[in-house]
């Protein structure tokens, strides 16, 4: 069965940091590359950052460049979102996805919620 479980969210001061994981079972984690995605309530879901198979390719959206940092353990099955100097727009359910190198179907998160305000 697969699953992916992400942790790591809530309420966090503006200028604050806060790390969020995505465990990964149920599949083989190395053949992946993941994405972690935020949605706001009535707004699409938007990309923030991706990682290649073997963490050494990484992509952000240009609002988190330089405050956010990507990364997987492919020895823990688990991704990472390093969230650092948070501003309150960064508020929204994140969530992290899974997609094959050959296959097409793809695996979401039940997201968590982080809240950047005081």
């Amino acid at each position: 069965q697969v699953q992916l479980v992400e942790s790591g969210g809530g309420l966090v001061q503006p200028g604050g940091s806060v790390r969020l994981s995505c465990a990964a079972s149920g599949f083989i984690f190395s053949e992946f590359v993941f994405s972690w995605f935020r949605q706001v309530s009535g707004k699409e879901r938007e990309l923030v950052a991706h990682i290649g198979t073997a963490g050494d390719a990484t992509n952000y959206h240009h609002s988190v460049q330089g405050r956010f940092t990507i990364s997987r353990d492919n020895g823990k099955n688990t991704v990472y979102l390093q969230m650092n100097s948070l501003k309150p727009e960064d508020t929204a359910v994140y969530y992290c996805n899974a997609v094959p190198l050959i296959g097409a179907s793809d695996y979401w998160g039940q997201g968590t919620q982080v809240t950047v305000s005081s």
